[in-house]
């Protein structure tokens, strides 16, 4: 009798079908460690999810999912900013909600990210001007293996842009518990980015900036609970600035952002636009008709259908304009994580 019983589709917000040996919901770092050790034991392979918001299940998961909800939210002030320490566990636009009801601004530009709390430093999660590692304070890991808990500096988280020491040195037998952010009590906009360069920086609040950047994400993204998706699927591709202003000369309107280190910035989105691939279609798996930067399930797709699809995708811009899109997502496979770029290759 094979073992693969427990249905990962309210687990991942793509919908797929998918299962795994066993699925537990654990509340606190004691019952994470526990569940960890023994599938350890057991050498079987163990997952740590939050909400599912950026997973691809690739076929079904030969081992134990365990979902962190971890929660609390505590608030300290001091002379000049607003110290939060949030449980991994909780929501990530929850916490955003909460700290404008309590007048504490400063995440108000990363509305409506899905996902928890301890998600959003492995991803270095950003939108509308706005990176978590311009805000986080520290970071508290815990070692899976013997229960020691450890708090990393944001230096010692070494972002990158969707990237973080997460991905890397602390991917396994690590898991986040609680993210300490920093507000500063000096509040200033960042209005740099589509809609939200229509409101005056003298008088805007950050309610306002909050509910721009809410229509603008829900005019353009579908919502999961009723389009399976996973956000955006791929990451802005940073490139030098001699191809940068090559593909400016090339195409003018092209969107560019200069990044630090010389590098560029473009639009993953515009670029699979142009490749006339919004509403595209490859099994259940389609390109979103609003934001191409974002892959669907319209309806049954399987983990294969969507890799096809993000495969036929990548080569279409590569073809078009020589940059090589990565995805976002994190690709999950049997026995765990897997080189998504390898997958789509």
């Amino acid at each position: 009798m094979s073992r693969q019983q427990h249905s990962l589709k309210p687990w991942n917000t793509f919908g797929l079908e998918a299962h795994a040996s066993r699925v537990s919901v654990v509340e606190n770092v004691e019952d994470l460690c526990r569940c960890w050790q023994e599938s350890t034991l057991e050498n079987e392979p163990v997952l740590l999810l939050g909400e599912g918001s950026n997973v691809l299940f690739l076929n079904d998961f030969s081992g134990q999912v365990i979902v962190n909800r971890i929660k609390g939210i505590s608030v300290e002030e001091t002379e000049d900013a607003w110290s939060l320490h949030v449980g991994a566990g909780e929501n990530w636009h929850q916490l955003v909600e909460t700290t404008l009801t309590q007048n504490l601004a400063g995440l108000e530009n990363l509305a409506l990210i899905p996902g928890c709390v301890g998600s959003a430093p492995i991803q270095n999660i950003g939108a509308y001007g706005v990176e978590l590692e311009q805000i986080c304070d520290y970071v508290d890991v815990v070692c899976l293996s013997d229960g020691m808990r450890q708090r990393l500096s944001a230096a010692e988280c070494q972002f990158g842009y969707r990237d973080s020491v997460f991905k890397h040195h602390y991917r396994d037998g690590y898991a986040i518990v609680a993210v300490g952010l920093r507000l500063p009590k000096r509040w200033a906009p960042v209005l740099s980015y589509g809609d939200l360069r229509n409101l005056d920086p003298v008088t805007v609040t950050p309610l306002q900036v909050f509910e721009a950047v809410c229509h603008m994400r829900r005019s353009k993204l579908p919502d999961p609970k009723v389009t399976g998706n996973a956000g955006s699927f791929f990451k802005n591709p940073l490139v030098s600035a001699d191809i940068a202003a090559a593909l400016k000369a090339q195409y003018p309107d092209i969107p560019q952002y200069p990044q630090n280190a010389g590098e560029v910035k473009l639009a993953a989105g515009w670029l699979i636009d142009q490749c006339a691939l919004k509403g595209y279609r490859h099994g259940g798996a389609a390109v979103h008709q609003q934001q191409a930067l974002v892959l669907i399930n319209a309806g049954g797709a399987s983990g294969q259908d969507i890799v096809e699809l993000a495969h036929i995708v990548r080569q279409r811009v590569a073809e078009r304009f020589n940059v090589w899109l990565e995805p976002e997502v994190r690709f999950i496979a049997a026995q765990g994580e897997t080189d998504a770029v390898e997958v789509i290759a």
